[in-house]
């Protein structure tokens, strides 16, 4: 697994797919943000940013989520349109940054997720595979 890290992130392989699946969940020091693909983890970004305040399709209307900075996660050549009937706003404000994901874009190819978080945080992503999830942990940038 690796170290968290006080920037941006991306990764993924090249390839379309579906995603099937969210969750999120408060571990021991951290909060998790996990998405779920039915063939591989589709190329992505994770920027952090100072504010929850997100862009909600292609409409140009903004949302603000709950928290004081934000995470935006895009995934690219993906969609969940046919594939993911799960909820599209989590909201968890006891979590220790993770304060709510909220599905913000799912059009021509591009999936995005918006996390609003308690304070700034610090990240880690990484991938695992059967079945093919991209994982984003949170923690505290003091951490």
């Amino acid at each position: 697994m690796p170290a968290f890290a006080c920037a941006d992130a991306s990764g993924g392989t090249a390839g379309i797919a579906n995603e099937t699946g969210v969750r999120v969940a408060a571990q021991f020091g951290y909060d998790r943000f996990v998405l779920q693909f039915d063939s591989n983890v589709p190329a992505y970004t994770v920027k952090r940013q100072n504010s929850p305040v997100f862009s909600v399709g292609s409409s140009g209307q903004t949302i603000t989520l709950s928290g004081t900075a934000g995470a935006l996660v895009q995934i690219h050549t993906a969609t969940g349109q046919n594939t993911y009937s799960g909820p599209i706003d989590f909201v968890h404000t006891d979590y220790l940054v993770l304060n709510e994901a909220r599905l913000t874009g799912d059009f021509e190819g591009y999936l995005s997720w918006g996390l609003g978080l308690k304070t700034a945080a610090c990240l880690r992503t990484f991938t695992l595979a059967d079945p093919p999830r991209l994982v984003v942990d949170f923690t505290t940038a003091s951490s």
